[in-house]
């Protein structure tokens, strides 16, 4: 049985890069690594997004 999604809410906060306190969601130079896994999940949340809505669209 597929699962249709009729509300998609997306919430994201914005901190300026010179936030004291790495305020930036992790994404200061002393956390590189993390700030890329980051990015890593976006892109797949992204791929993963567009995919979905390519199947939607092919139907």
């Amino acid at each position: 049985m597929p699962i249709e999604i009729r509300e998609l809410i997306i919430k994201a906060e914005v901190a300026p890069e010179n936030a004291p306190g790495g305020a930036a969601g992790g994404n200061s130079t002393a956390g590189d690594g993390n700030g890329q896994a980051t990015e890593a999940m976006i892109a797949l949340c992204v791929e993963k997004v567009l995919q979905a809505l390519k199947e939607k669209n092919e139907r």
